[in-house]
């Protein structure tokens, strides 16, 4: 009798989290972010245990708390400097950011991500000097904390530390500029049992180079294979992951434990990020996991963390206009395309959510666009808008001047709530209760969430972080701008 009740109550659990525990990055850079408690509901319902956070969020570590999901809790790389000049600093992030949620509210927390990719090129080195102490007094407070066992900390780096020198995963070595840094790094998480975690991005090498074979992108693709010794490769994530254990070989840590921290695929903002291409990869990386497959050199899989959960339109656009559009799930958790989980589950949306009513904002049909002020009215709209879905290869990226500037006026007008002078373009537009989307295509006209209807804690949290995302959205939207008045 014990073993039968035992058996159905773990078949029950099993049976409610998923057949396979997946992991993916919840990003809140958004205007209007779906309540924490329907994103913490929406990873369950989707057999999600294990999620990543890019920086302390009080509102999403909240809503974790005794929900039994594995919690990575970022710090973002403007903090490191601090961090790294005062062991004091360090612990009182600690305290503020990791003690007090997992005492007071119970919040699962299993790691700490110290930065976020800091070693990219892109930066210049800004963050390469702080970053291993940043790391090591962290590591420090959490011992100091009591917390030294339960919770690790690490680096996200981006896959941009390694490279082969040979073209091939068995050439794979620390770039020379950066080579000491990274084995301070690999032996201080290796003393304190922690993990290596790494963001690997099989679209960004489609996208930047028109060379690179598309096949060999995905898991299920037709490409040449790269034959490396009596390795062969049929995908880039594969030859990608195994370039760092070849490097980690190379360099005495090759039994070092890696976390896939970032991959996905975006479905909007150029002509590679679309719905097609995001359906494959993911569906190919799911089943992956589901299998429970590694890589040619390592047959144990490691950790993947999905990138990422949800869309968020007030991220920076600086690294392209698709960096919006990386979530599985648009921004209010509704499907974007079927994705099959295993075990006869398929992804489901979120649940709950309340919208602002049925109207939208368009451009009078009696406006021209000839009108001196519709240039202006255009770049107004987009500079506190997202309008990376007008840009030229996306979803919306075929419509007429008309349309264009509907498109714009729209997304103003929801992302400010629908107020009544936010429709007001030198009498060029108007508000309408018929969806101009059009009916082909996958343009869609956005209706937004009506942040008032769900928890006052929620809706207090988003005023503030919506004034504070237009900044960055006015620096990130005016590179699109002019391609769109001429589109």
């Amino acid at each position: 009798m014990f073993l039968a009740v035992w058996f159905c109550i773990v078949s029950q659990c099993f049976l409610a989290k998923g057949v396979f525990g997946f992991a993916c990055n919840w990003g809140t850079r958004s205007t209007h972010p779906l309540p924490p408690k329907i994103v913490v509901q929406l990873l369950k319902d989707n057999g999600f245990d294990k999620v990543k956070l890019f920086e302390a969020d009080p509102a999403a570590l909240r809503a974790l708390g005794r929900s039994s999901i594995e919690v990575m809790v970022g710090i973002p790389n403007d903090l490191l400097a601090s961090l790294a000049s005062n062991v004091n600093n360090a612990e009182a992030w600690v305290s503020q950011n990791v003690s007090t949620f997992i005492s007071k509210n119970g919040v699962n927390i299993r790691y700490v991500a110290v930065g976020n990719e800091p070693f990219l090129k892109s930066y210049n080195g800004m963050f390469v000097q702080s970053t291993f102490p940043a790391l090591k007094n962290i590591q420090a407070a959490l011992i100091k904390a009591g917390l030294g066992r339960q919770v690790k900390a690490t680096v996200p780096l981006n896959a941009d530390v390694y490279q082969s020198g040979s073209g091939l995963p068995s050439g794979g070595d620390f770039r020379p500029d950066i080579h000491n840094q990274m084995m301070a790094i690999i032996k201080f998480l290796n003393q304190n049992g922690a993990p290596l975690a790494i963001n690997i991005y099989p679209f960004l090498s489609l996208d930047a180079d028109p060379n690179f074979p598309k096949e060999f992108a995905f898991f299920n693709g037709s490409a040449q294979p790269v034959v490396d010794g009596s390795k062969t490769y049929t995908n880039v994530l594969d030859a990608n992951f195994d370039t760092l254990v070849s490097a980690l070989e190379k360099n005495g840590f090759g039994s070092m434990p890696i976390i896939i921290g970032e991959v996905g695929w975006p479905t909007d903002g150029s002509s590679n990020a679309n719905v097609k291409n995001a359906q494959r990869f993911n569906q190919g990386l799911f089943d992956r996991i589901v299998k429970k497959q590694g890589s040619p050199k390592r047959s144990t899989p490691p950790d993947i963390y999905v990138f990422g959960l949800l869309d968020e339109d007030a991220k920076s656009t600086d690294p392209g206009n698709f960096e919006r559009h990386w979530g599985i799930f648009n921004y209010d958790g509704s499907l974007k395309y079927p994705l099959n989980l295993g075990g006869g589950k398929s992804l489901v949306p979120a649940k709950g959510v309340k919208y602002l009513p049925k109207q939208w904002c368009v451009m009078s049909p009696q406006a021209s666009t000839s009108d001196p002020n519709f240039a202006q009215s255009m770049s107004n709209a987009c500079t506190y808008a997202d309008c990376t879905s007008i840009s030229p290869g996306s979803s919306c990226g075929n419509l007429d001047p008309k349309m264009n500037a509907s498109y714009a006026f729209n997304m103003y007008y929801q992302t400010m709530d629908q107020r009544k002078d936010a429709c007001n373009f030198n009498n060029l537009s108007m508000v309408t209760k018929i969806d101009p989307s059009p009916p082909q295509g996958g343009c869609k006209f956005e209706i937004m969430i009506d942040l008032g209807k769900h928890e006052t804690n929620s809706a207090s949290l988003a005023v503030p972080m919506m004034m504070l995302n237009s900044i960055v959205m006015l620096v990130s939207s005016f590179m699109l701008i002019i391609p769109l008045l001429w589109n």
